[in-house]
């Protein structure tokens, strides 16, 4: 009898549903539905076959009566019979054409329907001979694009890597698990989820145990693990239900530091650390340090002892890139941690594309300890609806101000999120700019500039006398979208001379600005500013996830402007100079 689908699997069935009902020119809510189904069954944690068998599957959010049905077609004969019907109206190749950035199901259509284009293949000599411009909306830029992106195999096949904190969702409840089991003594991740990198291809786990095989064995015992198998007593590898590899280490106590070490990296900085220790006559690895000239090696409990040891200063897990924390003279910066923070400055409410009130955003972020907050939600000409018209925005700033009469211990300010228009200049007018409190300037439109054109763009608006900070600078979205063509070093000297600070936006699918441009904005004297960018009150914990790039970046809480009290920040803004 063939196993059941796994949630990734369940995940691309309804993923291709919809693509398939969107090529069919499906009602949007239909299309909505299965891609939220397919987020459901992409990001349980748990087996969504074995909820179905056990008629509990609509329990997970998005998931009703309908989509179970089809659910239980797909484990009762390996397809769902929608898909089937779909699939035979359109060529295979046409799904293919919607993964490639600024395509999608509706404009492969149409290239479909005017010009017959089916396939990538058909799609490179359509760009290639200059076809595509001929369809409206298709222009000489899209098709660069196209040939740009398939060259570059985008579009090919899946990303193989997990966002941080989809792999942290899972893999912290992994650790708890393993460590609340009889036999551990000491459970940590490794890798580069403790290293809180952008994103991770699987999570690595090093333990010491009183009974190493049990706590081996206890791993595919998990629910949260789809399949197991332990090549020894003293390891173990699984799969969650959200396809991340894991892989468990048990080792004896007084090598848990070297190990440690070791797994997590990262491999720069490992590569880096072997070479400074063969210049000291040493050789390390996960087994210890081997001393040349005794010939013994040196067993480490601790990763302190490992670095002291080599006659290194530590270094947190978010340093270890060999970014210079190897150097003889470094010395451990003192990170800003999420303690740190006093305020958020870039947040949207029901008046935009938010979830909440001005109040209730307001007594959530007090609730976190904040004493200050903006309430910046999207402008005129953002592009994606649900914005706010110059007038709308009047009204806006007397209902915040209501707000902050009303409650104590927290100071409610009136902003906006503006959109950069493609001449650098905010979508309101100064008149109404000078009244609020605060404004973030994004770039949310007109991606496709050159990089001398969007840098002059961007410079334009951090020059800007009522733009007090830049939002998310350079547009990415981790492994779904590429930063705009922008010379950064030009953004960043801007800002520096004009006093604009530069937003590490903790959206976990931006973290933008990255630690690298953050570190050489905070290095050439900008303020940062790390915001949630929330959109409900329960996302204003994003901010874990910008003190993670920050973290990353080096900075200090004095590198960080909203770690201000009230006063000092608010002295800090634009409009108070």
């Amino acid at each position: 009898m063939a196993s059941d689908p796994s949630n990734l699997q369940i995940a691309a069935a309804f993923d291709e549903l919809a693509d398939l009902y969107e090529l069919d020119g499906a009602i949007v809510h239909r299309v909505l539905a299965y891609r939220s189904a397919a987020k459901a069954a992409r990001e349980a944690t748990v087996s969504v076959a074995a909820l179905t068998r056990n008629g509990t599957v609509t329990t997970l959010a998005g998931v009703g009566k309908t989509l179970e049905e089809k659910i239980v077609a797909l484990l009762e004969t390996g397809d769902i019979p929608a898909a089937v019907k779909l699939r035979a109206k359109y060529p295979v190749g046409l799904l293919e054409m919607t993964r490639l950035p600024g395509l999608g199901p509706k404009r492969a259509r149409r290239l479909f329907d005017e010009l017959g284009i089916d396939s990538l293949q058909a799609l490179r000599a359509a760009a290639e001979g200059e076809q595509l411009r001929e369809v409206k909306g298709f222009g000489a830029k899209f098709e660069a694009s196209v040939l740009s992106s398939i060259g570059a195999g985008i579009g090919d096949k899946p990303a193989q890597r997990v966002l941080l904190h989809r792999a942290l969702s899972v893999g912290e409840q992994i650790v708890a698990a393993l460590r609340a089991h009889p036999a551990a003594d000491r459970v940590e991740l490794a890798g580069s989820a403790r290293r809180q990198a952008d994103s991770v291809k699987d999570l690595d786990i090093i333990a010491t145990a009183s009974e190493p095989a049990a706590l081996a064995r206890a791993l595919g015992e998990l629910e949260l693990i789809e399949s197991a198998s332990a090549p020894n007593d003293n390891a173990a590898r699984g799969r969650t239900h959200t396809g991340l590899p894991v892989d468990l280490r048990v080792v004896e106590p007084e090598n848990f530091g070297n190990l440690l070490q070791h797994f997590t990296g990262s491999q720069a900085h490992n590569m880096a650390l072997r070479e400074a220790a063969v210049r000291r006559g040493l050789h390390v690895s996960e087994y210890g340090i081997l001393d040349d000239e005794t010939g013994e090696t040196l067993r480490c409990a601790t990763e302190e002892a490992v670095y002291e040891r080599l006659g290194l200063a530590y270094p947190e897990p978010e340093l270890r890139e060999n970014r210079g924390e190897l150097s003889p003279d470094f010395t451990p910066p003192r990170l800003i941690t999420l303690d740190d923070l006093r305020g958020d400055l870039h947040m949207h409410t029901l008046a935009s594309d938010g979830r909440n009130t001005i109040e209730q955003m307001a007594l959530a972020a007090r609730a976190r300890g904040y004493e200050y907050i903006a309430i910046t939600d999207h402008s005129a000409t953002h592009g994606f609806g649900n914005h706010i018209p110059p007038d709308e925005l009047e009204r806006q700033i007397e209902r915040i101000a209501d707000v902050d009469a009303q409650l104590d211990a927290i100071t409610v300010l009136a902003g906006t999120e503006t959109n950069i228009l493609p001449d650098g200049s905010p979508d309101y007018d100064d008149e109404l700019l000078s009244r609020l409190g605060w404004v973030i300037g994004s770039v949310h439109t007109a991606f496709g500039m050159t990089s001398s054109e969007m840098t002059k763009r961007m410079v334009a608006a951090i020059e800007h006398p009522w733009i007090d900070a830049i939002g998310h600078p350079t547009g990415r979205k981790i492994q779904s979208r590429q930063p705009y063509a922008l010379d950064i070093d030009e953004v960043i000297a801007a800002a520096a001379r004009t006093g604009t600070m530069l937003e590490i936006n903790s959206a976990p699918d931006r973290r933008d600005l990255n630690d690298v441009h953050a570190r050489a904005a905070a290095e050439n004297g900008v303020l940062v500013l790390i915001d949630s960018d929330a959109h409900g009150a329960d996302r204003l914990q994003h901010v874990r996830w910008g003190v993670a790039t920050a973290r990353r970046a080096w900075l200090t809480p004095e590198q960080v402007a909203n770690t201000r009290p009230w006063a000092e920040f608010a002295a800090l803004r634009k409009r108070a100079r």
